[in-house]
């Protein structure tokens, strides 16, 4: 059924790793502040994360052909190069769709929603918005603290909308608040109290009723309500203002998560989609150099949808890391390298050749005898038939571990490197490293699934495969 251009199907990634903020106070002195934020792996960025996403916007959305691609992110991998290439290859998009990156700003990620909305409308083809961000905070600063990484992916139409947008509005202004100049790692903020009091409270109010008039909707017909804002202060002068119950207000995750920069509005969006009943609104408002609203209605479709994996479930789905180890993988603490010769850069040619197999994970599976095998074969490794394959896709199949070793050797920012071979649901063996697991913990016979990492970046060539990880 088509209707209004609107959100078919999305998906959420929150990465496994957590970093209790009692830990940093405890290394670097000062007051602990509660809770804990999430932390993206030694072998996670921007781009790998939100193909986790994408991966399960795509698996839980009708068939249906992709147009568009758009990207969000503060943090890409590459600050030359198309980052959406990256998600494309590895969810295997077709190659006649349209991809750009959006960057520069928090703000990119609802405009991504937005715009993905309007490549979709009058379209018979889906948009589909990936953003993520792996967000970084100078040590002893506030955003250390306050940061989380993580990523969401949301697939628009106007077939099949489990929520249709019947209003938007946008406010741009420039104004000093939050900055970062090229080459710099870390942000700066101006002082609070000017950004909350004549910038971040008065732009949403002003979006959110722009938007509420445009629908001729009242606050009080809002079943939820979802302010994603740098100062949460504003966000409750809002619901205060507009007389709303704060109990319809979408959880900002500050103590599980943390501010997941770009990808917040749209994680909290995924977080409250599914407690939506047929008709309800939910409006959606974010500030960052303006401020936008969206205004959202539940069709009859969202009852039966579920997502793939909710952003709850992920958020319980967790490991601790260590300040220390932190401080490593993001590079902040310089630390010696193991005692093996550096990677070489990966090579362009051999990448583009088997494309694929490296970043779409496609073995092949021998049309004579049925044998699926990886590495794609001529040859196959059973019954010897020469050029009888097909393609196979092994990256949504699980499989369990046959036998594994553990390396304290191996060139990696997190030793030890667990390398485990493993047999795949419904045939096929391989031999890779293992993700997201505590390397005592690791059994013959355990459950994994894939996932797409970074193994290491070389000559500033990022080195993306396949990783095996427990299923979550």
């Amino acid at each position: 059924m088509r209707c209004m251009a609107g959100i078919v199907s999305y998906g959420s990634y929150v990465p496994y790793r957590r970093l209790k903020r009692s830990a940093i106070a405890a290394m670097l002195g000062g007051a602990a502040s509660k809770g804990e934020r999430s932390v993206a792996s030694f072998d996670e960025d921007s781009a790998s994360m939100a193909v986790e996403a994408v991966r399960d916007a795509l698996k839980a959305a009708p068939p249906s052909p992709i147009g568009a691609l758009l990207f969000a992110t503060t943090t890409p991998p590459y600050g030359e190069k198309l980052n959406a290439a990256i998600i494309a290859a590895a969810t295997r998009m077709p190659s006649n769709i349209r991809a750009v990156d959006l960057t520069g700003s928090v703000r990119a990620g609802i405009s991504a929603i937005l715009q993905g909305a309007d490549a979709a409308s009058g379209s018979k083809s889906n948009a589909v918005v990936a953003i993520g961000d792996a967000r970084l905070g100078a040590p002893e600063g506030k955003a250390e603290q306050q940061n989380g990484d993580g990523a969401v992916a949301f697939v628009m139409g106007t077939e099949h909308v489990i929520a249709e947008i019947e209003a938007t509005a946008s406010l741009t202004r420039e104004y000093l608040d939050t900055w970062r100049a090229p080459g710099e790692r870390f942000g700066h903020s101006w002082e609070e109290r000017f950004s909350l009091t004549q910038t971040q409270a008065p732009l949403l109010s002003k979006a959110i009723t722009d938007v509420l008039t445009k629908a001729k909707v009242a606050p009080g017909d809002l079943a939820r309500v979802i302010v994603d804002a740098p100062n949460p202060r504003a966000a409750d002068e809002i619901i205060r203002g507009m007389k709303i119950d704060p109990a319809k207000l979408g959880d900002n995750f500050a103590l599980t998560v943390g501010q997941t920069g770009a990808a917040h509005p749209g994680l909290m969006l995924a977080a409250v989609l599914p407690s939506l009943k047929p008709g309800e609104r939910v409006l959606l408002a974010s500030v960052a150099d303006g401020a936008d609203a969206i205004l959202l209605r539940a069709t009859p479709a969202v009852v039966s949808f579920k997502p793939v994996r909710s952003v709850g479930m992920q958020i319980e789905s967790k490991g601790d890391v260590t300040y220390g180890n932190y401080l490593k993988w993001r590079e902040i603490l310089p630390t010696e390298p193991p005692r093996r010769p550096d990677p070489e850069r990966p090579a362009g040619p051999p990448m583009l050749r088997s494309g694929d197999w490296k970043f779409g994970f496609i073995g092949s599976k021998c049309t004579a005898c049925g044998t699926p095998q990886l590495p794609p074969q001529r040859v196959c490794v059973k019954c010897r038939a020469f050029d009888k394959m097909e393609p196979y896709a092994f990256a949504d199949r699980t499989a369990r571990i046959a036998t594994y070793a553990i390396d304290r050797l191996a060139y990696s920012l997190n030793p030890p490197t667990v390398n485990v071979v493993i047999d795949f649901e419904g045939g096929g063996r391989f031999l890779c490293e293992m993700t997201d697991c505590e390397p005592a913990k690791v059994a013959i016979g355990d459950e994994v699934e894939m996932t797409f990492r970074r193994l290491f970046t070389a000559d500033g060539v990022h080195n993306y495969f396949w990783k095996a990880r427990p299923k979550r």
